[in-house]
């Protein structure tokens, strides 16, 4: 056998046997999340927000609605509309730039941050660093699928069920409509979370990043928007603000939102696509430079 097969011999082995180490770390780090009632709390909180804030609220404006308006003043016929299987794609994704995009940074710092306040990290480096991290944030990116995946469930069956009560027509959604309702709000979780892993990564710690974190998402970026109305330096900085692209990218997908919290229409919607990609690309690069170049204490 040749020198140069035996090399090519070598670097498929060594290929294969990389990739089975990501796989391995990407069960362990799911079999792990799984039993942790941290992850499900996180995530059974997104699901009761979003079914809050989605369904139970225009419901009930809508049946105690006076005159013919809400107590806001919206036509109750508006507000269920706003409610039906129709409305889906909308609902799917507008909760994303703001508190569930909180919930998913939170996520993220922890998944990251315990495995150094627990010890785990330190052990685990013993036998590689870089391919342990990647098989934490894959696991990081199914558990996002699975809340979109199961989001969309739920708002299918809550919206056909309060159609079916109210005997009104069921027009579902398009495939293309929910697809990229679906796209955007994956892309707008996995940069939320992705910016977590790196905060918990750096912070070596889940609470020390996600105090920082949900302040900044919350609170700062919100304010600076505010700001931005009256100076115009402000303004061109928050254009390229995590939450700017992120509200932009679903205001694109849902036309505009208009009074939903953190959807804003300040950039395109391609800018914010391309944005919200740099940042998840930025976060993950960020993560893997930290942690292949310090010491695990």
């Amino acid at each position: 056998m040749s020198a140069s097969t035996l090399r090519s011999h070598s670097d498929s082995t060594s290929l294969a046997a990389r990739h089975n180490t990501v796989a391995r770390s990407l069960r362990a780090e799911l079999y792990r999340l799984r039993s942790w009632p941290a992850m499900w709390t996180t995530v059974g909180t997104w699901f009761l927000l979003a079914m809050v804030f989605g369904y139970v609220f225009p419901y009930v404006s809508y049946t105690t609605g006076t005159a013919g308006f809400s107590t806001e003043g919206e036509p109750t016929e508006a507000l269920l509309q706003s409610a039906l299987p129709e409305s889906i794609p909308d609902i799917l994704v507008q909760g994303t730039p703001l508190f569930g995009g909180a919930l998913v940074l939170v996520l993220g710092a922890l998944i990251a941050g315990n495995g150094y306040s627990w010890g785990t990290w330190k052990t685990v480096f013993t036998h590689g660093r870089l391919r342990p991290t990647i098989g934490a944030l894959l696991a990081l990116a199914v558990i996002v699928a699975a809340m979109v995946v199961v989001t969309a469930v739920l708002c299918t069956v809550v919206s056909v069920s309060l159609a079916t009560i109210e005997t009104q027509p069921l027009t579902m959604p398009s495939a293309g409509a929910l697809l990229r309702s679906a796209g955007a709000a994956y892309l707008v979780f996995m940069m939320w979370g992705t910016i977590g892993f790196a905060l918990g990564t750096y912070a070596r710690s889940a609470a020390l990043s996600v105090g920082p974190g949900l302040v900044w998402t919350v609170v700062v970026e919100n304010l600076l928007r505010g700001v931005g109305s009256a100076l115009q330096l402000v303004e061109d900085v928050t254009a390229f603000l995590s939450g700017t692209a992120a509200g932009s990218l679903v205001g694109a997908v849902t036309g505009g939102g208009e009074g939903t919290p953190g959807v804003v229409d300040v950039i395109s919607g391609p800018r914010a696509l391309i944005t919200v990609a740099a940042y998840i690309a930025v976060a993950v690069v960020a993560t893997g430079i930290l942690v292949r170049s310090r010491d695990v204490n």
